[in-house]
C-alpha cells in the first residue's frame, strides 16, 4: 500500500465545476470505506447506502477494477499488484456546496506541473498491442476497445498547487481531489459517468471522438466542424451510445429512454471532444449497487459489447488501470448523486511519483499511428512532453 503524498492535510474530497461555477467540498469524513476484496467491496456498497439512507453524503472514487467484480463472467480477472483500493470513499455529515466565478483558462497558459513524464508504451509496443486488438475486431470478438497505458512522471510541491494549476491549464465540469487516505487523486475529467436528480432522472454523457486544436481561429473551426460530421468519430460515438442505452434501459422505466443530444462537440484547451446525451426515468427502488452493477464501469471506456471488451482489454494491458476509467463523485442523503468517468486523473505517491492513463477507441478502420498520436495528445492537460513514445 502506497503512502499518503499530504499526511498534513486532513482527510477530504473536493469536486469541482469551474465551467458552471459549483464547488462540493466533503470534511471530516466519520467513517471512510475502503475495499480491497470482493467481500470488502460488498460491504463497503452496503454502509454507503445505508449511510445515503440515515441522511448522510457519500463521496470519493470507485476504481475501474470494481467492474471485474460486478459481473460474475469478470470476477476471474481481478488482477493482482493494485496500487489503490477497488473503492475508497467517505461518509460526511453534510457538504459544503458554494458558487464561484465559473473558470476560464489562464492566459497565459501556466507551466505543466508534472516533469519527467516516460510512456510505458512506445510506439512500437502500442502497434503491437494494437495489431492484436484489430484482429479481434476482425474476427468479430468486439466492434470498438478502449486500449490505454500508463504514463509516469515526477511532481513536487504542494498536492493543491498542482490542481489549481491543472485547473488553469484545463477548466472542465468533473474535477475533483479524493484524499482519504494513501495515493492523492487528482482527476480533471471533462466527461460526465451518470448523474441523478432529484426526481429520479438519470443522465450520461458519453464522450467518443476527438480532434486537436487549430494553430489559427479558421483551422481550430474547420476542425471542430470536421469532428462533428466524421463518420469514423460518429460511427465510435454511436456504439457506445448504443451500449449505454442498453445498460440504462436496465434500471430505467419503459418509454422514459431518450437522446436528446447526439454528436455535439465540445471544445477544451488541447482537444475537441465529440458528446452525446442519453437520458431516462430510474425504476423506484434502486441502491447503489443495482445502479453500477448495470453502468459501471462506463461503456466510453471500455468498448462494446462490454464484457467481451473488458476480457480483450485485460488481455492486452499490462497494469491495472486503478482509479484511471473508475468514477469520482458523491451522492446525496436524497437519492440525487453525480460520478465522472475518471479519465484525465493523476495519481501522486509521497515519494514524487505520478501516474495518469491515456487511451482512445479503437474501431476496425482505426490507424495505429493516429491513435497512437491521439493518446499523446491527451496527455498535455498534465505535461509538456513525453518521452519512451518513440
Amino acid at each position: 500500500m502506497t503512502t499518503n503524498p499530504a499526511p498534513d492535510l486532513p482527510p477530504f474530497v473536493l469536486l469541482h465545476d469551474d465551467v458552471i461555477g459549483v464547488r462540493r467540498l466533503f470534511a471530516s469524513p466519520t467513517e471512510v470505506l475502503e475495499a480491497w476484496s470482493a467481500a470488502d467491496l460488498e460491504t463497503a456498497l452496503e454502509k454507503a447506502e445505508s449511510a445515503r439512507k440515515a441522511g448522510k453524503w457519500v463521496a470519493g472514487y470507485i476504481a475501474y477494477e470494481a467492474g471485474y467484480l460486478l459481473e460474475d463472467k469478470l470476477k476471474p480477472l481481478l488482477p493482482d499488484g493494485r496500487s489503490v483500493p477497488l473503492l475508497l470513499m467517505g461518509i460526511f455529515n453534510d457538504a459544503d456546496i458554494a458558487s464561484h466565478r465559473p473558470r476560464l483558462r489562464a492566459d497565459p497558459v501556466p507551466p505543466a506541473p508534472l516533469f519527467d513524464a516516460r510512456a510505458s508504451w512506445t510506439r512500437q509496443i502500442y502497434t503491437d498491442r494494437f495489431d492484436r486488438l484489430r484482429n479481434h475486431l476482425a474476427l468479430g470478438d468486439c466492434y470498438q476497445a478502449n486500449l490505454t497505458f500508463p504514463v509516469e512522471a515526477k511532481w513536487q510541491g504542494d498536492p493543491l498547487a498542482i490542481f489549481n494549476i491543472l485547473t488553469e491549464r484545463q477548466p472542465v465540469r468533473h474535477g475533483g481531489i479524493v484524499h482519504l487516505g494513501g495515493p492523492m487523486v487528482l482527476s480533471r475529467s471533462p466527461e460526465l459517468f451518470f448523474e441523478v436528480d432529484a426526481g429520479g432522472w438519470i443522465e450520461t454523457r458519453p464522450m467518443k471522438g476527438t480532434a486537436r486544436r487549430g494553430k489559427t481561429p479558421e483551422e481550430d473551426e474547420a476542425l471542430r466542424k470536421g469532428l462533428k460530421g466524421d463518420a469514423k468519430n460518429q460511427a465510435e460515438n454511436r456504439m457506445i451510445v448504443d451500449l449505454l442505452r442498453n445498460d440504462i434501459s436496465r434500471i430505467t422505466t419503459v418509454g422514459s429512454l431518450h437522446v436528446p443530444e447526439l454528436f455535439a462537440v465540445e471544445t477544451y484547451p488541447s482537444l475537441h471532444q465529440m458528446i452525446s446525451r442519453i437520458r431516462a426515468k430510474l425504476l423506484p427502488g434502486l441502491t447503489i449497487r443495482d445502479l453500477m452493477a448495470a453502468l459501471f464501469p462506463c461503456g466510453s471506456i471500455t468498448g462494446a459489447p462490454k464484457i467481451r471488451a473488458m476480457q480483450i482489454i485485460h488481455d492486452l494491458e499490462d497494469s491495472p488501470r486503478n482509479v484511471y476509467c473508475g468514477a469520482i463523485g458523491w451522492i446525496a442523503p436524497d437519492g440525487r448523486m453525480s460520478f465522472n468517468v475518471a479519465i484525465r486523473t493523476v495519481v501522486l505517491e509521497r515519494d514524487g511519483h505520478a501516474v495518469f492513463n491515456v487511451g482512445s477507441g479503437v474501431i476496425f478502420d482505426s490507424e495505429a499511428g493516429s491513435e497512437y498520436d491521439e493518446c499523446l495528445l491527451k496527455t498535455r492537460f498534465a505535461t509538456t512532453s513525453v518521452a519512451g513514445s518513440d
